[in-house]
């Protein structure tokens, strides 16, 4: 089933006597150390972002568009790191729901809300970048971060609209099952979800990036047009963009990368739910999967950005509260 339904969320003839809160098993001290292993994960996701969204607000070498959609990004990462992260660790810790209806609903709006951003977040961040390799003038000279952050603002809007709408229509049937957290979704929003949050954004994403890493090719070909063309200092400042933009394009491609592989295997095994009977175990499992890329993100910037460690060691070090510390290059 798409992300928007809860790791338990099954068709209507699911009932609650299939779920219950079992004893653990677990010893003392894997018990504390899972915990141990759950905070510490929580907090690498949440400083992690937290460093990526100060990088990008504060220097103001950052601001480009691009790097509003990296902002957005790293806010839905940051969000799902303190708000959804500790919930789901309990739960799966305790193989029980312990929080109550209430928050259930809470949860269940919050975390599928901000798996939903990320997805249109991610998605728009190929489209940026099939806009600036296949049209890279008209890319500099159209979009700029006034349009980025309009783009971002009416993305986050819509998704509320539609997680509030889809949470309406569909808390008629919710099922409130003891020590589980369980929304029952009917077929025609089954059927909308799966196109809005599975097929739509990710046909986009595999269908832009397949270009993306073709149109390189075709640079390759234009630059040579130009060397005959052009002036020397024309063609350096043409090739050294087209070069940035794929580099950007080829590290932004990994992270798009990380984010499908640990994506895919939650939608695969929900779109298995009419076919076998799906484990609450297990999709508890995948759900994690997805969520820890959101702690993977900070360090594919780290490894790829140097930029990004720059901005690290200027706000570890507290440089970032001087004088005109916005005005650091950082790019350099």
């Amino acid at each position: 089933m798409p992300v928007l339904m809860n790791l338990t969320v099954f068709n209507q003839s699911n009932r609650c006597d299939l779920f219950s809160c079992p004893e653990s098993s677990v010893s003392p001290a894997v018990y504390i150390l899972l915990y141990v292993c759950s905070a510490a994960v929580v907090l690498l996701t949440v400083c992690g972002n937290l460093l990526i969204i100060i990088s990008v607000i504060h220097f103001k070498q950052l601001h480009t568009p691009t790097n509003m959609l990296v902002l957005s990004l790293a806010v839905s990462d940051f969000f799902i790191g303190a708000l959804v992260m500790p919930a789901m660790f309990i739960w799966t810790i305790e193989s029980c729901w312990i929080f109550g209806g209430d928050l259930c609903i809470v949860f269940s709006l919050t975390y599928s809300f901000l798996t939903t951003i990320s997805i249109y977040n991610i998605t728009l961040i190929a489209v940026d970048r099939y806009l600036a390799l296949s049209n890279p003038f008209l890319y500099m000279n159209r979009v700029s971060v006034r349009i980025g952050c309009v783009v971002i603002i009416f993305n986050w809007c819509v998704m509320l609209i539609y997680i509030l709408t889809f949470m309406y229509f569909n808390f008629t049937n919710s099922v409130m099952c003891p020590g589980e957290c369980l929304i029952i979704v009917n077929e025609v929003w089954y059927v909308i979800d799966l196109i809005y949050s599975f097929i739509f954004p990710f046909s986009f994403i595999i269908i832009l990036y397949s270009q993306v890493f073709v149109i390189p090719k075709k640079h390759v070909t234009a630059i040579r047009e130009l060397n005959n063309h052009t002036r020397p200092k024309t063609q350096k400042i043409i090739s050294h963009s087209m070069k940035s933009e794929r580099k950007a394009a080829k590290v932004l491609g990994i992270l798009v990368s990380v984010f499908l592989v640990c994506l895919l295997p939650y939608f695969i095994y929900s779109l298995l739910g009419n076919v076998i009977e799906l484990q609450t175990e297990i999709f508890q499992e995948l759900l994690i999967i997805l969520y820890v890329n959101s702690t993977i993100n900070p360090v594919i910037y780290a490894l790829f950005y140097p930029w990004f460690r720059r901005c690290v060691k200027l706000t570890v070090t507290l440089q970032i509260f001087q004088t005109d510390s916005s005005l650091i290059n950082v790019l350099s």
